[in-house]
Order: structure tokens, then sequence, then C-alpha cells
């Protein structure tokens, strides 16, 4: 008989107040699934979402880049480098394919523990903790800020080993954490807890390409609520300061190791989303 897939998820994740979904207001969450092309997201986010678009006409090209980031990212740490081991935070709304299905379709029992502190998010938990049978899918309630509570949830420590390596990623989530947050210390904090051969993934806004039409979308998000915080090139490789940053370094993200599938046809400003891969020596 054909082992049932081995799913985890916080307590949290059994219920939801509605109330907490907040519907009236846009989350950055629903108008990142709205530009991707979701179907959960309502009308606040929709309008927060068309308002961005007028400031940002580029914006759409921007998600789908960076989602597709992602999955080059998993494919070439599954495939290419025999990573078995994922941990998520600010998973945001699931969306196919998600980081398990292309790890877990290379490496059929990889583990993928994903991370996110949103009501939005949680009310759709389940849908990421349906992987192959052979490998492990978790999700943890918490926030990129509470390193301790994710490293130390009973949830990660039965998912995943911390004594062999595990990529880290941190995708399109540090804009959304201000500096007095200390998004550098906060990374450490979690890579400080992972053994060497470890890897650290992430995306970033930027305004190095537009900055009249970045400072304009800032603004759109801070007014409705939602903070954000881009950083330049130089900011964003101070982030993988002490690893071994992979080549082609920091990068627009669709000139990161484009691949057939890959839309080269945009310009570094219709993108304006730096990432970057590093290892921890």
């Amino acid at each position: 008989m054909t082992e049932r897939p081995r799913l985890h998820w916080d307590d949290a994740v059994a219920k939801v107040d509605p109330v907490e979904l907040r519907t009236d207001v846009p989350h950055s969450a629903r108008v990142y699934d709205y530009f991707l092309g979701g179907k959960n997201n309502y009308p606040a986010d929709r309008e927060a979402a068309e308002l961005v678009l007028k400031s940002g006409p580029n914006t759409r090209i921007s998600a789908l880049a960076n989602r597709a980031f992602l999955h080059r990212v998993a494919r070439h740490l599954a495939g290419a480098v025999g990573v078995r081991q994922f941990l998520d935070i600010g998973t945001g709304i699931p969306t196919s394919p998600n980081l398990h299905e292309i790890a877990q379709g290379i490496i059929p029992d990889a583990r993928v523990v994903y991370a996110d502190h949103d009501p939005i998010v949680l009310a759709h938990a389940r849908a990421l903790l349906v992987g192959k049978p052979e490998g492990r899918t978790a999700y943890i309630d918490a926030d990129l800020r509470e390193p301790e509570k994710i490293l130390n949830s009973p949830t990660l420590l039965e998912t995943l080993d911390l004594g062999e390596p595990v990529a880290l990623s941190v995708i399109a989530i540090l804009h959304f954490i201000p500096d007095s947050d200390d998004p550098a210390g906060l990374l450490r904090r979690y890579l400080d807890a992972l053994p060497s051969g470890s890897f650290l993934a992430i995306t970033h806004v930027t305004p190095d390409f537009a900055p009249e039409e970045a400072a304009q979308v800032t603004e759109i998000y801070r007014a409705r609520g939602i903070p954000l915080q881009t950083r330049t090139r130089a900011q964003v490789g101070r982030f993988f300061d002490g690893l071994e940053l992979l080549e082609p370094g920091v990068q627009v993200v669709h000139r990161w190791r484009p691949d057939a599938d890959t839309d080269l046809s945009a310009t570094d400003a219709q993108v304006n989303v730096y990432g970057g891969l590093a290892r921890k020596r």
C-alpha cells in the first residue's frame, strides 16, 4: 500500500476567524495574487492593485518574473545541488507550481516547511500540504520576525533535520521589513541555526531602474497600511554578507540563470526586482 503523504501544520491552521481576513482593506498577499492572475483577492485588493498598475504599469511583469526566479532556484537546488530540505518564509497565497511541487518533482522525498503569519495564507495553508507521498510538507503560522518561534517549532523539527543543509528562501518579503526591524540581523539568526552547505535565496524590489515609479508605488502601499521599503543593489547585496554568492551574483531576477522559458524581452526597469542565491560556507 502506498504511504499517505505526511502532512504537518500548526494548530492555528485548523481554524481561522473570518473577521481576521479583513476583506474590506487591501492586503499585500492578495494584491500579489492579483498581479499573478490569481482568484484569491477581493475588490479592495483589486482597487489597490489597479492603482499600483497605473503608477507602475510593469508591476505584473515584476511579479511573474519574481515567481519564475523562485522556480529556477528550486530546480537548481534540488536538481543540480541535491538539496533535500527547504524552509520558505513569507510564503504568500499558494500559487501552483509551489516550491514543494518543484522540489519533490525532482527529489520525491524532499522536505519543505512553509512559514507565514497571515490569516489569508493560513486560510489556504492546506493547499500547501499536498506533496509527494515520499516527501513531507508542513506549514507554520509565524512571522519572519520570529526566528526562534520558527526554528524551535515542533512542526519544523519534526519535518527538517537542522543538522543537514537547508535552503532558506525569503522571496519578495524583505521589502516589507523596514530597517527598524533589522532584516539583516533576522537573516543572520536563521542562518546561524543552519549548517554549512545551506543556502539563502532572496528577491527584493529596487528603486535602481525606475526611482520615480518605485516611489509612487511605495506611497500607494503605505497609504493603504502596507509597509514597503525598496532597496538598492548594494543594500540587497549586504543581506548575503559572509556567504558565498553564486554566479551571477545579485542580478535582476529574469537575468539570473535564465532558461528556455525565461522571457528576456522585458527591460530591467520593467522587472525592477533583484534576486540572488548564496551558500553558507
